[in-house]
Formats: C-alpha cells, sequence, structure tokens
C-alpha cells in the first residue's frame, strides 16, 4: 500500500470512528465542533491544515475562505480529480462545505521553514522574473499580479502560495495546462498554464518554494489588485 493510499484509509477510519462515538450511548461522545469533524482532513493536512513533510498534500490553514470553498466543491463535483477528497466529498452540501472552508481559513498556525532550493541558480532566477514580472511577449502574467507581492493571496478566493512543496506547485500548474484540474469559466489560471514551458513551471514552483513567510501573511482585501485576467473562481462565491 503507498503512503498516500495509506493516510487516506487513516483518515476514513478516523472520520467513520467518530460517527460510531456519536451513535453509541454507551460510549463517551467525541465533541461535536468543527476540529473533530475535520479529523479526516487531519492525517494528509496536518492537525490545523498546516500541512505535512508528504509533497502532494498542501497547506490548508489560513487561505481565503472562498479559495477553500471553491476547492471543495471542485472535488466534490469532479472538476478536481483526485479519488480520496472525491469520494470523501461526494454527498457533503454546499453549506458544510463553505463551514470546513471557514474552519480552516480561521486557523493560523506557524509556517514551515523554506524548502531547500533544488535547481541550479539560472532556473531560480527564471522563476523569480516570472513570479515578479511575468513574461509580457507570451502574455504571462506576473504571479504578484493577482497572489499579492508577498504572495499571501487575496480575499476573497485568491489563494496564498507560501508553504507549499515544490512539487506539489509544480504539479498543480502541470494540472492546469493539461485540463486535469479546471474552475468555472472563465479558466483564467488554464489561460496562464497553457503558456508556461515544462522549465517556466519547475522554475516558479522552486522560487515559490524558497519564499519565506512575511511577519503578518494574511491574504490582502478584496479589490487591493487589479486582476490581469478575468477569473470565474474569484466570482463564484457562497450566500450566506
Amino acid at each position: 500500500m503507498g503512503k498516500r493510499s495509506a493516510l487516506f484509509v487513516f483518515a476514513l477510519l478516523a472520520f467513520f470512528s467518530l460517527k460510531g462515538f456519536a451513535a453509541d450511548p454507551v460510549q463517551e461522545r467525541a465533541p461535536d465542533t468543527m476540529a473533530a469533524r475535520v479529523l479526516a482532513c487531519a492525517a494528509c493536512h496536518g492537525a490545523r491544515g498546516e500541512g505535512t513533510d508528504d509533497d502532494y498534500f498542501p497547506r490548508l490553514s489560513g487561505k481565503p475562505a472562498g479559495y477553500l470553498y471553491n476547492q471543495l466543491l471542485a472535488f466534490r463535483d469532479g472538476r478536481r480529480k483526485y479519488p480520496p477528497m472525491n469520494y470523501l466529498l461526494a454527498y457533503l452540501p454546499d453549506a458544510y462545505l463553505k463551514q470546513i472552508a471557514d474552519y480552516f481559513a480561521a486557523e493560523h498556525p506557524p509556517f514551515p521553514p523554506p524548502s531547500p532550493v533544488t535547481v541550479d541558480a539560472k532556473t531560480l532566477a527564471l522563476g523569480k522574473a516570472l513570479v515578479l514580472n511575468g513574461d509580457a511577449s507570451r502574455k504571462v502574467p506576473a504571479c504578484v499580479a493577482c497572489h499579492a507581492a508577498a504572495m499571501t493571496g487575496m480575499e476573497p478566493a485568491i489563494p496564498g502560495l507560501l508553504g507549499l512543496h515544490a512539487d506539489y506547485l509544480s504539479a498543480q500548474l502541470g494540472a492546469w495546462r493539461y485540463g486535469t484540474r479546471s474552475t468555472v469559466a472563465p479558466d483564467c489560471m488554464k489561460v496562464v498554464a497553457s503558456q508556461l514551458s515544462d522549465r517556466d513551471i519547475t522554475a516558479i514552483a522552486a522560487f515559490l518554494a524558497s519564499l519565506p513567510a512575511p511577519a503578518n501573511p494574511v491574504p490582502v482585501a478584496a479589490g487591493s489588485l487589479k486582476m490581469p485576467l478575468a477569473c470565474g473562481s474569484v466570482t463564484n462565491q457562497p450566500r450566506d
């Protein structure tokens, strides 16, 4: 059994054992809190959504609630394809997904140290140039144009890109480029990623993974940045 499969089995056991406690009046009941309800998430994403050492499970904590909500919808509805997530969320209603998103958005555990740089200096410099300046000749906007100067994201639905492993970042950019990850139209990340080469993706991922978190690593306020592209996910927000 692979590591990620084992983690999924553990998560399922945690999820169903909580239900078992709640159903048996003889046993002590588990507290009915969001922290208890999201224990199934902790095996892969950390107890507070802080991430783990596994390259492919991202940090969730502190990201805008709207972004997290959109991703939960995407996994449930099949726009993002990863069977464990698709199965876990298959029958959860929108309102409950919003509660999960709100919970992790409100968590702010410390960031880990940046990942060691594993690419050569030229590749890292390319990543820095694309992140900070983009490439106008290919109509590639700078990452900072949407994700903010310190890479902390923007409310309500643009994620921060700090505290993520290079392999995860590279995999997600590749998924956008090849269409295995998508969002509601207009899919701005599909447009951007389609213009990137393999080397571009490696470079961007390596540079982002090398960045330390700022002193106050929270998303900037909604409307702080004039986005260079229309993004459907930014307007796909839940109504209270």
